[in-house]
């Protein structure tokens, strides 16, 4: 665990108390038709299309990577797993429809696009760090399960459950929250593939962190709708984390 994971995880507990715990409408953000807990998502792969250029990428011949690139694979497998299982654990208690599309419809290929990647390369992404081969995820529920090989993955995910589950700006709070994180980590990442000529990995963190910036921006608006005015700039910064973020591209 690096020192840039225990400040985000620590400083977490003083934004539990940041967010609105008011049921303000946030008008077509929720709706009775979606309040319901069925949650379909498939867990095959093969069933999750992918953009044509990471299905190119994941196919192209192996690349070097380093022990730092291999551990980053498997720490973004625990992290989009994260994203995907508080969206999904957060609706059932605030039914928002961002949380239930992004889950669903997004989450579920950046999952499996980082699933595939490790798989080409043999990694076993349930150990972390110091990831290793065969190939494994004995013992791993990749949907829903909120349970994580990686520790500061599972404390994040423990804290942001409690808070997003108060109420629905709270809920889209740590929306925010989710993505900046995630881009800062992919940020870092794509470094490292840049460094080590990965072409094919960067593909595939590149994919995830285009869906992060369209998250943030979900999240952002859905925020504003609700009379937030500054959206994700709300926030107190979260750890080394500025969750205030004009400059991110926005398709």
């Amino acid at each position: 665990m690096t020192l840039k994971h225990f400040a985000y995880i620590l400083t977490v507990f003083s934004l539990l108390g940041c967010g609105s715990s008011d049921s303000t409408d946030v008008g077509t953000a929720l709706t009775s038709s979606d309040t319901t807990n069925e949650t379909i998502v498939n867990t095959n792969d093969e069933t999750v299309t992918l953009p044509a250029n990471v299905e190119e990428a994941i196919a192209a011949p192996l690349s070097t990577l380093t022990q730092d690139l291999q551990d980053s694979i498997t720490y973004m497998y625990s992290e989009e797993g994260l994203a995907h299982d508080l969206y999904l654990n957060i609706y059932e208690f605030q039914a928002l429809n961002q949380l239930k599309n992004i889950a669903t419809k997004s989450e579920v290929k950046h999952i499996a696009a980082v699933n595939q990647i490790a798989q080409k390369y043999d990694l076993n992404i349930t150990k972390y760090p110091d990831t290793d081969k065969p190939y494994s995820t004995n013992d791993l529920e990749r949907y829903g399960s909120g349970e994580y090989p990686v520790e500061p993955i599972q404390e994040l995910y423990n804290i942001l459950y409690d808070k997003g589950i108060l109420s629905a700006r709270d809920a889209l709070e740590v929306g925010c929250l989710v993505e900046v994180v995630d881009i800062d980590d992919l940020d870092e990442y794509i470094e490292q593939a840049e460094d080590a000529n990965a072409s094919d990995v960067l593909e595939v963190f590149n994919f995830l962190r285009e869906g992060s910036y369209a998250h943030y921006w979900t999240f952002d608006e859905a925020l504003k709708n609700m009379n937030v005015t500054d959206g994700c700039c709300s926030l107190d910064d979260f750890g080394e984390h500025d969750l205030c973020h004009p400059e991110y591209p926005i398709k």
